[in-house]
C-alpha cells in the first residue's frame, strides 16, 4: 500500500517519527486477477447517510457483493432515484451502482447474516444540552451482534466515545456465545470523509484501524483497503476511538482561534485571510484555519462532546476544549452583534431591519444544515426583530432550532433588504444580486466580489 507522510507541527521532523506508525501491507491477489488486492467477499453496509452511501460507493468493485441497509424506505428511496447529496465522483459512483446487480438496499436486518464483513455507520450527534444521543449507536449495534456469525468481521466506523467498541459490540457479542478474536472479529476504524471536497477522495485519504486483538485489525484492515491505498495499525479500539476525537477536537480548537483572530484582525485594521496565507508560508510548526460565521456539520461541532461527557465523572479538567467549544458555540451570537454595528452605522437597527442570510448549510457545496451556524444565526436575528429569509438553492427549505420553517427565496432582489449576511458561498452559484444589497455582512471574510462589504 502507499505510504502517507505525517502531518505534524513538530519542526519539520516528521520522518522521526513515522517508523512508529504500523503500515497495514495486504496479501497478495491471486495471480491473473488484475488487481494489488484480494476481492472482498460479501460486505453490508449499516446506516447509509452521509457516511455510510460514500463508504458503500467505495467498496464497488472491491467486494464481490455490497448490502446497504437503512431504517429508512425514505433514505433508500432517495438513493434508488439518485436524490441525495453527493459530490461529483460519488454521484458517478452512485449511478454505476444502481445498474450494478451486485449493489443492493434494504430494511431487512436479516441481510446482515449472510455478510462476510459488516460496517457500521450511523449518526452520533449530540442532543441540545450537548450530551451524546446513542440511541441510532446502540441500536444499530444490537442489530448487527443479533445477527453476527462466526467468521465475521464488524467494523465500527461512527464516531463516539471511548471504550464504545467492547461496550456495545465485544461484550454483547461474547454474551451470544461468541469469542471475539476466535469467532467473530471486531475493530474501530474511524470515518474519515470529508463532505462536498472534491481534494479529499476516500482512496486518498489514510485511515486506521484498532481492532481487539492482532487478528482483528488484519481482518478489518483487509476491509478498510478496500476503500483506501494507506491503512495504519493502533493498538487497540480505544486508541483507535481516541484518534478520530483528537482529530476533530484539534480542529475544533484552531477554528475557535481563527475566529478569535479574526476578532483581533478587525481591532487592529488588519485582513485576517492574508495574515494566515502570510503565516502558512512557513513550512513547519504553524496549521492554517481561517475565521467564519461559526461551525457546523456532523463533527466538529458534536464529537468534542463525546470525550467532555467521558471525562466528566472523571473530574479530568480540560479548560482549553471546554472553552474552544463554547466559544464554537457563541460565534453565531457575534455575527449578530456585527450585524447591529453595521446598520448602526448605516443609521437604522436591527429591530425591524429586512435580513437575508446567504447560504445556510455548514459548507460550501452541500445541502447538510446539521449543526450549521445559519439555524441559531437566524433565530437570534429573529429574536432582535429583524424580519429574515435565506437564499441557498442547495437547501429548498429548513428548520431552525427554535422550529421555524423557512423556504429559500428562488430569485432575490438586493435591493429588497437591508442587509446581507454571507454565511456560506455555494460554488457555480450566481450571487451578482448582493451588489445592490446597500449592507454586506461577510461573515465568511472571502465574498469580495462586492466592494462595500463589511466584515465580521
Amino acid at each position: 500500500m502507499a505510504q502517507q507522510r505525517l502531518s505534524l507541527a513538530i519542526n519539520g521532523r516528521e520522518r522521526l517519527y513515522e517508523r512508529r506508525l504500523v503500515p497495514f501491507s495486504p496479501p497478495e491477489a491471486q495471480p491473473g486477477t488484475g488487481t494489488g488486492r484480494p476481492k472482498l467477499g460479501a460486505v453490508a453496509i449499516v446506516g447509509l447517510g452521509y457516511v455510510g452511501l460514500p463508504t458503500a460507493l467505495a467498496l464497488l468493485g472491491g467486494a464481490a457483493e455490497i448490502t446497504g441497509y437503512d431504517i429508512s424506505e425514505d433514505r433508500l428511496r432517495d438513493i434508488k432515484s439518485g436524490e441525495v447529496d453527493l459530490c461529483e465522483s460519488d454521484r458517478a459512483l452512485l449511478d454505476k451502482a444502481r445498474n450494478d446487480t451486485s449493489f443492493q438496499l434494504t430494511t431487512d436486518a436479516s441481510a446482515l447474516s449472510t455478510a462476510n464483513a459488516v460496517i457500521i455507520c450511523v449518526p452520533t450527534p449530540v442532543d441540545e444540552d450537548h450530551v451524546p444521543d446513542l440511541v441510532a449507536l446502540r441500536s444499530a449495534c444490537q442489530t448487527v451482534v443479533a445477527h453476527a456469525h462466526p467468521g465475521q468481521t464488524i467494523i465500527l466506523t461512527s464516531t463516539s466515545f471511548v471504550g464504545t467498541t467492547r461496550q456495545l459490540l465485544v461484550e454483547p457479542l461474547h454474551q451470544r456465545g461468541l469469542t471475539v478474536g476466535t469467532d467473530v472479529y471486531v475493530a474501530f476504524s474511524p470515518e474519515r470523509i470529508d463532505p462536498g471536497n472534491p481534494d479529499h477522495v476516500q482512496r486518498e485519504t489514510p485511515r486506521v484501524v484498532g481492532g481487539v486483538s492482532r487478528n482483528c485489525s488484519l481482518q478489518a484492515a483487509r476491509v478498510i483497503g478496500a476503500m483506501t491505498d494507506t491503512v495504519y495499525l493502533v493498538s487497540s479500539p480505544e486508541a483507535a476511538e481516541l484518534t478520530k476525537l483528537y482529530e476533530n477536537i484539534f480542529r475544533a480548537v484552531t477554528l475557535a482561534l481563527a475566529n478569535e483572530f479574526g476578532d483581533v484582525c478587525a481591532t487592529l485594521g488588519l485582513d485576517p485571510i492574508e495574515v494566515t496565507l502570510a503565516a502558512g508560508t512557513k513550512p513547519y510548526g504553524f496549521l492554517a484555519a481561517f475565521p467564519g460565521p461559526g461551525v457546523g456539520g456532523h463533527c466538529i461541532p458534536c464529537d468534542p462532546h463525546y470525550l467532555l461527557w467521558q471525562l466528566r465523572d472523571a473530574m479530568a479538567p480540560t479548560p482549553l476544549l471546554k472553552q474552544a467549544m463554547q466559544s464554537i458555540h457563541a460565534r453565531p451570537a457575534r455575527v449578530v452583534e456585527r450585524a447591529a454595528e453595521v446598520l448602526t452605522a448605516a443609521g437604522r437597527s436591527l429591530d425591524g431591519a429586512k435580513v437575508i442570510v446567504v447560504g445556510v448549510s455548514y459548507k460550501a457545496g452541500v445541502s447538510d444544515v446539521r449543526e450549521a451556524p445559519a439555524l441559531l444565526l437566524i433565530d437570534w436575528l429573529i429574536e432582535r426583530g429583524a424580519e429574515v429569509a435565506y437564499y441557498d438553492p442547495l437547501v429548498p427549505t429548513m428548520t431552525t432550532r427554535q422550529g421555524r420553517v423557512l423556504s429559500n427565496t428562488p430569485v432575490p432582489s438586493g435591493a429588497a433588504w437591508d442587509l446581507a449576511i454571507i454565511q456560506v458561498v455555494h460554488p457555480a452559484t450566481d450571487y451578482r444580486w448582493v451588489e445592490d444589497c446597500p449592507q454586506v455582512l461577510d461573515a465568511t471574510y472571502l465574498f469580495d466580489a462586492v466592494p462595500h462589504r463589511s466584515v465580521v
